[in-house]
């Protein structure tokens, strides 16, 4: 079969790799119908996460189950199905507690020695756990398999760091980063009733996306600029909840600096460069909460499905560029460039 690997900073390639196949009882195979690429897997393409050359890559996707192993009980071929960013045993006592990125079992799309998301198709270790069904219908519905196969990843994602910044009814957020996950963090506000959502972002054609999401305010500044402004909008205070979705030191500063006295930060960005940034004296005199970290988008999906199902949120115009498998090399480098927020992978 067909799969993308890294072998070195900006050198991905579409190789023929060995067919996806049950290995243990409790896999499945599943034929990828769809796959993207994450802001995270820029990472490792530009060098700054280290990987073995030859590695597979991609961890959303969603597709047919094509093969059972005798002790998957939930599902069987022909099942359309959408995989969580990491699989999950279902059943260890941090599945049970809905912390499935912590499984005792668990593991990541595109780890040494197994498939990535981004290849025709996938052996999925604990099915029965991972897994989650969606209806047979939506495989022949365009903008609804765009729509679900966010629920992979930067769906939960801007959901979990919602949850982790305490949004509620009638409060103001801040949302820091423009990207995929920062617009869904925007569109998870809105959909937990957010009265105010001020989203900070330079790129028009993404924060056009966050006022169609529920964005009431922009601010286009940067650093101690982006501060002032936000400040200036919340009469000095600063915001209820804020979402960090970028990672970087500036970011998190930036974060801190405008959250409201008595205000949490949900932070979802994967850390990366000089520093976490965050500064334990301010935080200790407002009284500022911080919370987030890796999303257990598998204990979310059950519940963000019906919204997506039925319109009530659609997060497909997160998508702006398609590609085939043989396109992906060069999906990365429009994502690297900025000429992509996220780019589709069909099969």
């Amino acid at each position: 079969m067909r799969a993308t690997t890294i072998h070195a900073p900006y050198d991905m390639r579409v190789e023929d790799v060995p067919d996806a196949a049950v290995v243990r009882p409790t896999d499945a195979v599943v034929r990828v119908l769809r796959a993207c690429i994450c802001g995270s897997d820029l990472w490792a393409y530009r060098g700054e996460a280290a990987r073995q050359a030859g590695q597979r890559i991609g961890h959303e996707f969603l597709g047919i189950v094509e093969e059972t192993g005798s002790e998957v009980s939930v599902f069987k071929r022909g099942d359309l199905v959408v995989a969580p960013f990491m699989w999950s045993d279902g059943v260890c006592d941090y599945c049970r507690e809905g912390l499935t990125t912590s499984c005792e079992h668990g593991g990541f799309w595109g780890a040494v020695g197994h498939d990535g998301g981004q290849g025709e198709a996938v052996r999925v270790p604990y099915a029965d756990g991972t897994l989650v069904a969606l209806p047979a219908d939506a495989a022949s519905d365009e903008r609804l398999l765009s729509a679900l196969l966010t629920l992979s990843d930067v769906l939960g994602t801007g959901h979990h760091a919602a949850l982790g910044a305490g949004v509620r009814k009638g409060a103001t957020v801040a949302v820091v980063g423009d990207g995929a996950v920062g617009l869904c963090g925007v569109l998870a506000a809105h959909r937990l009733g957010a009265e105010r959502i001020i989203a900070l972002g330079r790129h028009q054609v993404r924060t056009d996306i966050a006022r169609s999401f529920g964005a009431t305010d922009v601010v286009a500044e940067r650093g101690e600029a982006a501060v002032a402004a936000v400040r200036e909008l919340t009469g000095g205070q600063g915001a209820h909840a804020v979402i960090e979705a970028v990672g970087t030191e500036q970011s998190m500063n930036t974060a801190v600096n405008i959250t409201r006295d008595g205000g949490a930060i949900g932070f979802v960005g994967v850390p990366h460069g000089s520093g976490s940034g965050v500064d334990l004296r301010v935080m200790f005199d407002h009284n500022i909460a911080l919370r987030g970290g890796v999303a257990p988008v598998r204990t979310y999906i059950p519940e963000l499905l019906p919204d997506v199902l039925d319109g009530t949120i659609d997060p497909s115009p997160v998508f702006d560029m398609t590609v085939d498998i043989e396109g992906v090399p060069g999906g990365y480098k429009a994502m690297d460039e900025r000429v992509a927020l996220k780019v589709m992978v069909t099969n």
